[in-house]
């Protein structure tokens, strides 16, 4: 008799203490729930969300790509922001050449006028400098300016060709003025070149790496074969060589 007494107590204690485990497990839970506002989050909108710690990583993940991109480009981003360009046009008597209707020369003198234009509405602040190449000498035709019309008007009451194109001179002239330009704005030169050869009258080579010297970056358009003092010319000072194969539409 005692022993049943003594084995009921015993197990109505076990079922005590098995309730308030429970009653402290969802006590718990209870207040677990009640601070369910750590897990929310507020967006763009305003509007608040349930946290999404995948969304976070990847958030934080996307910010710190951007500033060490940010950081690995600061010298870029903080030099170059105004551009100074020399277009030099080959007006040689190769520019008479009427494998593009009518002209080269119009050919040429059209596509100037439209990229001129285009420039200045992509890079307001920069500048431009028209250089004539004829006779075997090449002289300013304007000054640098950001003035479209100005540029257009000067080139378009200059269209004669005559004698032979010489490179070197080309890169003379526009070396000396480049030269003078503060290292906050690129230096580029842009050479449309007729001919096939070129009458210079001293070594191009050194030339070339003066212009690679003062950072002037180099391009060319070809409007006969490829030459290969014009593609070493783009080469070394990091600009781009093409040759015109048919007319611009």
């Amino acid at each position: 008799m005692a022993n049943n007494i003594a084995e009921k107590r015993r197990q109505q204690e076990e079922d005590d203490d098995e309730e308030d485990g429970d009653l402290d497990g969802w006590g718990e839970r209870n207040y677990a729930d009640e601070r369910s506002w750590e897990a929310l989050q507020e967006d763009e909108s305003g509007l608040l969300r349930p946290l999404d710690n995948k969304a976070m990583y990847h958030a934080q993940y996307r910010r710190r790509l951007r500033s060490l991109s940010t950081a690995s480009n600061s010298q870029r981003i903080q030099k170059g922001l105004i551009r100074f360009l020399y277009i030099v046009l080959d007006l040689s008597r190769a520019a008479s050449v009427m494998d593009f209707r009518p002209s080269r020369m119009a050919v040429v003198a059209k596509n100037v006028e439209a990229f001129i234009r285009e420039f200045f509405d992509q890079n307001p602040l920069s500048q431009i400098a028209l250089v004539i190449i004829k006779d075997g000498v090449a002289y300013s035709l304007t000054d640098l300016g950001g003035s479209p019309e100005s540029h257009v008007k000067a080139l378009m009451a200059k269209l004669e060709c005559s004698g032979d194109s010489s490179l070197q001179n080309a890169l003379e002239l526009v070396h000396e003025y480049l030269d003078q330009i503060p290292s906050y704005g690129n230096r580029e030169v842009l050479i449309l070149y007729s001919a096939l050869t070129t009458c210079d009258p001293g070594d191009i080579m050194e030339t070339i790496q003066k212009c690679k010297k003062s950072k002037m970056r180099c391009s060319v358009i070809g409007l006969s074969a490829e030459m290969f003092i014009c593609k070493h010319l783009c080469q070394e000072t990091g600009g781009l060589y093409s040759v015109a194969l048919d007319e611009p539409l």
